[in-house]
């Protein structure tokens, strides 16, 4: 009698393995498509006469997060853990993530499982995308179109405290004054444009950052970024907690709070 419930459960644990092994290996091709549509930019070398006319508060993060002669970051790598909401009136739940970055060409692609759901975020060829998936089988979200490919862009833009090289000045990034701890950064990037307003503190570290950013098609709302802990990692200080904010009329919802266990730079494969 005790054979029909075995096989059932054995049917069951092979069918959830079936699952985890096919978005294993959809994301790892999905994190080659990744690194190979950038190049290396590590000839770049930053020097800070580069930072004479930027806002002060820049001047003084550029000083404190970079040391002279760095070579401009062309991909990163990291793995996280921390607690994620599946929703704004959910509890919290235990995350474990990695997540892979591209400069040259803006890009990214991060991987997130909890007990019950695996989502992947991603910024790829200049399209956004959010796959939820549940129990590694059935695709409850699957968001894509404009609204994605902005809001994507925005978090690939957010995240670029890991690797400050891409916050430096250039054609499609500048930085303008606000006040002494305030600064507004817009990146122009083919047919997308995108403000944030950063603050940092007097150490001059980057402690948040603020945009408008959909929440759902055709409404935006605030969201925040805020980023402490910072730690010298492969001699560059970044902030190793970053915490992802809905802001509202009625207060503050956290969704996301994420604590980087390893960060690399420059290797351009999935771990």
């Amino acid at each position: 009698m005790l054979i029909i419930p075995l096989c059932i459960i054995g049917l069951i644990l092979l069918t959830l393995l079936i699952g985890k092994t096919h978005i294993s290996v959809q994301f790892s091709k999905q994190v080659k498509t990744l690194f190979a549509q950038s190049r290396n930019i590590s000839n770049q070398v930053f020097y800070k006469s580069q930072l004479s006319g930027l806002p002060e508060p820049m001047q003084r993060y550029f000083n404190h997060v970079l040391k002279e002669g760095q070579s401009y970051i062309s991909y990163a790598r990291l793995t996280h853990n921390g607690q994620f909401k599946t929703g704004l009136d959910k509890k919290w739940t235990a995350i474990k993530g990695e997540q892979y970055f591209t400069t040259e060409k803006p890009g990214y692609i991060w991987k997130g499982s909890t007990p019950l759901v695996t989502a992947r975020d991603m910024y790829i060829a200049d399209k956004g995308r959010l796959i939820v998936t549940l129990l590694s089988l059935v695709n409850v979200v699957d968001g894509q179109g404009e609204e994605f490919n902005e809001g994507e862009f925005q978090r690939w833009l957010a995240e670029s405290v890991w690797f400050p090289t891409n916050l430096l000045p250039s054609e499609r990034l500048h930085w303008f004054p606000v006040d002494t701890n305030t600064a507004k950064l817009t990146f122009n990037y083919n047919e997308l444009s995108v403000t944030f307003l950063v603050t940092i503190n007097n150490l001059g570290e980057i402690t948040e950052l603020e945009t408008n950013r959909f929440i759902e098609k055709g409404r935006k709302e605030i969201w925040i970024g805020k980023m402490s802990d910072y730690k010298e990692l492969n001699g560059i200080l970044i902030p190793t907690t970053i915490e992802a904010i809905w802001r509202f009329g009625k207060g503050d919802h956290s969704y996301a709070k994420f604590k980087v266990r390893r960060l690399e730079y420059d290797n351009s494969c999935a771990f």
